[in-house]
């Protein structure tokens, strides 16, 4: 049975690549201007969780950003951390994870079905207090597109991108997650029997699993995210990436007039993260940005 499984999954992947010449003519291109919703609308509901999503879309954003970690059964889950962060975590005894006890709870050791034990929907969140309150689960990535799929199209909205994160290091390969390319491979099979790869972006500070994709998925949008603590200029960062991305994604506080132009110069959009307030937006608007992630989407 597990090489029967094994064949199929295989089959999938070549189908894929196989496909990839009819998949660049059907490639679809990003929003003139990208309203993104950090986690689907962090500011507004519990963070990567199916209703976050949903809540992004009536609020008219165009892609959902989440994040994405993996079970110890091989799934494809919504997950901040890899493992169960104490600021939203309720344990399935009712009491709160302590932040002494999160990296613990290693969602790479949880089945699935385990990991639906634990709330992270209930606990006030406190840099969010706008959060409204209600009882989830770390959502499959499968199940989140098939809820998001079903909602555009019972709604009339258009469908969205999905802008998905890897969350990967090489601190902690095999220990809170597989290493990049077994990450890849699980994220990319959902995607391709969802057949949303026109739509999909993988993005991720680990600039390792964007160079799987490159490679294995070339025609899967990429988005090389920086951290606001990187000042290496753009010239040194595509070089240690090794390939142009779609998506140059840095910390919106790393964002001037000079590297608006010199991604655009290289074909590069640019979509800072993660801008909280209106004025914020308006300015990095001004500077001509591609797009916006935010956790409030009711601001755009």
């Amino acid at each position: 049975m597990k090489r029967k499984r094994e064949i199929v999954e295989l089959l999938i992947l070549i189908g894929f690549v196989a496909g990839c010449h009819t998949a660049q003519q059907l490639q679809m291109n990003l929003p003139a201007f990208d309203k993104e919703g950090h986690r689907g609308s962090r500011g507004l509901m519990p963070e990567n969780t199916i209703p976050a999503m949903i809540k992004g879309l009536d609020l008219g954003v165009t892609t959902l950003e989440m994040d994405a970690v993996i079970t110890k059964d091989q799934q494809v889950i919504l997950s901040h951390e890899p493992f169960f962060n104490h600021e939203i975590t309720t344990k399935p005894d009712g009491s709160f994870v302590s932040e002494k006890e999160e990296k613990q709870l290693n969602i790479y050791q949880f089945s699935f079905e385990e990991t639906q034990r634990f709330d992270v929907g209930q606990k006030l969140h406190p840099r969010f207090p706008k959060q409204e309150k209600l009882p989830a689960t770390k959502p499959l990535l499968l199940h989140v597109i098939d809820s998001v799929e079903a909602h555009c199209k019972k709604n009339n909205l258009p469908l969205p991108f999905y802008n998905i994160e890897t969350k990967t290091q090489p601190a902690t390969d095999n220990t809170y997650h597989p290493a990049p390319e077994i990450f890849v491979d699980l994220l990319m099979k959902v995607i391709v029997v969802k057949k949303i790869g026109s739509r999909t972006i993988i993005q991720s500070f680990d600039f390792r699993t964007l160079q799987v994709v490159h490679k294995k998925y070339p025609h899967i949008k990429t988005a090389a995210l920086i951290e606001e603590y990187d000042k290496k200029p753009l010239e040194e960062q595509l070089k240690a990436l090794g390939f142009t991305p779609s998506i140059y994604s840095p910390a919106y506080s790393l964002v001037t007039p000079a590297l608006v132009k010199q991604c655009h110069e290289r074909g590069i959009k640019i979509i800072p993260w993660t801008v909280n307030d209106k004025p914020g937006i308006e300015k990095l608007q001004a500077m001509g940005v591609d797009g916006i992630i935010t956790d409030y989407p009711n601001l755009f």
